[in-house]
């Protein structure tokens, strides 16, 4: 299982990557929204995938160790999300204002107006 959630990641940051070198707005917030998903993903992989126990556990009950699950990776992968869903609606309300204002798709056509 921890094989092709690691193949996942390595899907996700390809086509991230390659969303990122195209030259329209809207992919490279898709790109941008893939890096994140796919840095999340690596990152919630390896902490480990835990087990059926929960993070903490009661006063007085014995667990060992191995056998509970790790909340930092857990607590890590939450802050990213809220963290890429703003940096998200920033990029998008961006994007926004841009094609309102020049309507046209190429970033080199609006670099080369501003000239």
């Amino acid at each position: 299982m921890t094989l092709l959630l690691a193949i996942l990641v390595g899907i996700l940051f390809t086509i991230g990557v390659y969303l990122l070198m195209q030259r329209t707005p809207a992919r490279l917030v898709l790109g941008l929204m893939l890096l994140g998903n796919g840095t999340n993903l690596g990152v919630f992989v390896a902490g480990g995938l835990g087990s059926d126990h929960p993070p903490l556990v009661p006063a007085g009950a014995e667990a060992p160790a191995a056998a509970t699950a790790d909340p930092v990776p857990q607590a890590l992968v939450l802050t990213a999300i809220v963290i890429g869903f703003a940096v998200t609606t920033l990029a998008a309300a961006l994007i926004w204002r841009t094609q309102r204002d020049n309507p046209d798709n190429d970033l080199d056509a609006l670099r080369r107006t501003e000239t």
